[in-house]
């Protein structure tokens, strides 16, 4: 069986990386690894790690999100690599049936799941209200069904698992996009360049609590910086990111 190594960036969020973390360990039943890369906390977050005896990896100070994920990469030893926010809930039966999904066939390069708070067509109506019925949402919602996995262009990094053999071919996040925003549609875009697939995991719900740590650091320059990445992404590509929505 393969294993999966979850990197984790966090900035001064151990509230949510706690529950993160907490989820993963009630809700994953195939091997994995978690490894933590802290971003300059201020807070208690490497106490905590070593503590619960997580891997993790301490940053001078929060260098974004790419570079953190780099970190977390380099350090990695999973046959697949998967990249998930610290404010995101993982439910039973989440990662088994994303890996059915990336499994499916050699060309799938990089699978994702559905959640309440996305851009994009990874974001699904939801009704429910609170953590625990969150956990009743996704009991129904995470039955493993290959007909709920959907070919897409383009995946939020959110919760971003990728085969070993993609980050060979395919190599690390742009660190250009640093702090973040469209890291991720430039590695899809570069994983299809290469000929792999994308699939969106309709059968694995997530609940994210939404840009956590960004809204925290970038409240004020958000949409500057959003602006900044999308312009970065058409100098590189000479294509609007948008069309891959």
């Amino acid at each position: 069986m393969t294993m999966t190594s979850i990197i984790i960036p966090t900035y001064n969020g151990l509230d949510l990386l706690q529950t993160c973390v907490e989820s993963i360990t009630a809700h994953t039943d195939t091997p994995y690894e978690i490894i933590v890369v802290d971003n300059g906390s201020e807070d208690r977050t490497t106490a905590y790690c070593r503590s619960k005896k997580i891997t993790f990896i301490s940053m001078p100070a929060n260098a974004g999100f790419p570079v953190a994920c780099n970190a977390g990469i380099n350090l990695a030893y999973g046959d697949e690599l998967l990249l998930l926010n610290n404010d995101v809930l993982v439910s039973r039966g989440w990662l088994s049936n994303m890996k059915r999904a990336l499994y499916s066939a050699p060309d799938v390069g990089i699978v994702g799941p559905v959640t309440n708070y996305a851009s994009g067509r990874q974001q699904v109506e939801t009704f429910y209200e609170g953590t625990a019925d969150f956990y009743l949402a996704a009991e129904k919602a995470n039955i493993p069904d290959p007909s709920k996995w959907t070919e897409t262009r383009r995946l939020v990094g959110l919760c971003f698992l990728f085969k070993r053999e993609v980050l060979d071919k395919v190599g690390l996040l742009d660190e250009r996009f640093s702090p973040g925003h469209y890291e991720d549609d430039d590695y899809c875009f570069r994983a299809r360049l290469h000929g792999y697939r994308l699939l969106i995991a309709g059968d694995t719900l997530v609940h994210h609590e939404g840009s956590a740590s960004f809204k925290q650091v970038f409240n004020e320059g958000w949409q500057g910086l959003v602006e900044r990445n999308r312009k970065l992404f058409i100098d590189k590509w000479h294509t609007d990111p948008a069309v891959f929505i």
